[in-house]
C-alpha cells in the first residue's frame, strides 16, 4: 500500500508540474525575451552615441603611443637545411 500511495503522489506531482509548465511558460519566456530586447536596445544606443563621437572628431590627430617597447628578434629565421635530389 505504502508503495502504491509513493507512487501515486510522483505522479501527481509530475502531471502538476506539467501543467503549471504550460500556464506559466509562455509569460517566463515572453519576461526573458523583453528583458533580452532591452539590453539589446541600451547596447545598441550606446553603440550609436559612439559612433557619432567618432564622426565628430574626424580630423581630430591623436598619437597613441606604446609604453612598452618590442622585443628585438635575431636575424636568423630558422635552421638551414640543404636538400639534395635523389635520381
Amino acid at each position: 500500500m505504502g508503495f502504491l500511495k509513493t507512487l501515486l503522489i510522483i505522479l501527481l506531482v509530475y502531471y502538476l508540474f506539467k501543467v503549471m509548465a504550460r500556464l506559466f511558460a509562455p509569460k517566463i519566456i515572453n519576461y526573458a525575451a523583453k528583458r533580452t530586447e532591452k539590453h539589446f536596445r541600451e547596447a545598441f544606443g550606446q553603440a550609436a552615441k559612439q559612433s557619432q563621437q567618432e564622426k565628430d572628431e574626424i580630423g581630430d590627430v591623436s598619437i597613441d603611443k606604446d609604453t612598452v617597447k618590442p622585443t628585438k628578434s635575431s636575424n636568423s629565421v630558422g635552421e638551414y637545411i640543404d636538400f639534395e635530389e635523389i635520381e
